[in-house]
């Protein structure tokens, strides 16, 4: 689903060190944050490293956040609020119920991936206790809801029942495996002569067929 290129982040000299007031101080640390899982992974960034980075004092995040872990599902929630939107907008010109409007999703998908893997690794490296979390929960609900209007309306199914579902769930995971073959640099290495874009849409014709 599909947007490209992958800009270069250096999150120690990207967040200038200026005067915050109380209110972007929440903001401030997950964009240094972000920045931060997008240079080295989430699993190697420290909260003091996103604090020289945001230029606050290192007691700054305790007041929004408990602990690292709480910094990174706040960046997870934000990067699942940035796929949904670029997912809403892929369709938005497009009508709805269709091989295009489907496939658009597909290449929006894939495209957040591209532009923000570190990202696109948390939010699924957080999966094992997902349940844990309500609002997320409800926001990759939400998420994955746009795919199943649209599969839903190509069917001529006025609700998503079963057989929206599962045609969903392939079209879903497909475009999923696909994102990290890419993000992993798998496909490049290996040379594949295939236009993702046109490959996308050939899935979303055989998934629906």
């Amino acid at each position: 689903m599909a947007f490209y290129g992958r800009s270069e982040i250096n999150a120690s000299s990207t967040i200038q060190k200026t005067a915050y007031h109380h209110g972007d101080l929440r903001a401030q640390l997950l964009n240094a944050t972000r920045q931060l899982v997008e240079e080295k992974g989430p699993d190697r960034f420290s909260i003091s490293e996103a604090c020289r980075a945001a230029g606050v004092t290192t007691a700054a995040p305790y007041r929004h956040f408990s602990d690292k872990r709480e910094m990174l599902v706040a960046v997870a929630m934000e990067g699942m609020e940035r796929l949904r939107e670029a997912m809403k907008a892929a369709v938005a010109e497009r009508t709805d119920g269709t091989v295009d409007s489907i496939t658009a999703l597909g290449m929006a998908y894939v495209g957040f991936a591209k532009r923000e893997p570190g990202v696109f690794r948390l939010m699924f490296g957080l999966t094992r206790d997902h349940g844990k979390h309500e609002l997320m929960m409800a926001l990759g609900q939400e998420t994955f809801g746009i795919l199943l209007s649209q599969v839903a309306a190509y069917l001529g199914k006025p609700n998503i029942d079963d057989e929206v579902t599962r045609r969903g769930f392939a079209l879903w995971t497909s475009v999923h495996g696909m994102s990290f073959l890419l993000i992993d640099d798998k496909v490049d290495v290996v040379k594949f002569p295939i236009d993702m874009d046109e490959l996308i849409g050939e899935m979303a014709v055989r998934l629906l067929a």
